[in-house]
């Protein structure tokens, strides 16, 4: 029943993008599901206030040798979607350094949590995941989204997710879709929701100053998630400027 949902929304969702198969940046993105939208947009600033914010701000307090860990971790795990986005898109080179950094770092660095293979001069590259391989196709956005409790989104990144829960993400496939005996559903929900905290506790300062200096705060998250968007899909720095560029973090406000 859940296998034959998810063809059916990805369906639905792939033919509403039709109309946008043209290059992505220079399309305005409409926000087809607007009402709808800024309610779940509400829904989630409270759920962030009463939960993921305070939780965010524990985690903050923590030793800064355990939060780089942490982080180095959940990045580690993130090149099991990274690397077949880095093949789909044509980029042999970036799949081969990250290939050889999960090698290293979940074997000698301890499942991520150290990373000697930057030592090694195997950088640290860009995250990649289906929707920005649908955009490097020249796929639209299609409609913008907000969705309960994971926030931001498109239609295209909405179906991207919906590949990886399909088959592209190996952790998602040993952990929840396969029953094993070494891993748990819980595992891969744990890794999720660690890396929700991660990423909150790197822009807890950001989020608020942007709040307070916005004169309509989900229209400039709203802004800024595109804008972040298409910098990813471009490899580019021109759009939005964050102090890492693995992700989306530390924004920086005016």
């Amino acid at each position: 029943m859940i296998k034959r949902l998810k063809i059916f929304l990805f369906v639905i969702l792939m033919q509403s993008l039709v109309v946008s198969f043209s290059h992505s940046e220079e399309r305005e993105v409409k926000d087809c599901f607007e009402k709808i939208n800024r309610a779940t947009f509400a829904f989630n600033m409270a759920l962030d206030k009463v939960l993921f914010r305070p939780v965010a701000a524990g985690y903050r307090k923590l030793p800064s040798p355990v939060r780089a860990g942490t982080s180095n971790a959940l990045n580690n795990l993130s090149n099991l979607v990274t690397i077949p986005n880095n093949i789909l898109q044509g980029d042999f080179r970036s799949a081969g350094n990250n290939t050889i950094r999960l090698i290293i770092n979940t074997t000698i660095g301890i499942v991520g949590i150290f990373d000697p293979a930057n030592a090694l001069g195997f950088e640290k590259l860009d995250k990649e995941d289906f929707g920005q391989t649908f955009g490097a196709m020249g796929i639209g956005e299609g409609c913008y989204l907000v969705l309960p409790v994971i926030g931001p989104s498109t239609v295209r990144d909405a179906v991207g997710s919906i590949v990886s829960m399909s088959g592209g993400d190996a952790w998602y496939n040993v952990t929840v879709r396969n029953d094993t005996q070494y891993f748990k559903d819980s595992d891969y929900f744990i890794s999720r929701g660690g890396d929700g905290v991660d990423f909150r506790s790197k822009n807890i300062d950001s989020f608020e100053n942007l709040e307070k200096n916005s004169m309509d705060f989900y229209a400039s998250v709203r802004s800024l998630y595109i804008q972040d968007r298409r910098k990813k899909i471009l490899n580019s720095d021109d759009i939005t400027e964050t102090q890492d560029d693995s992700d989306w973090d530390e924004l920086q406000s005016n």
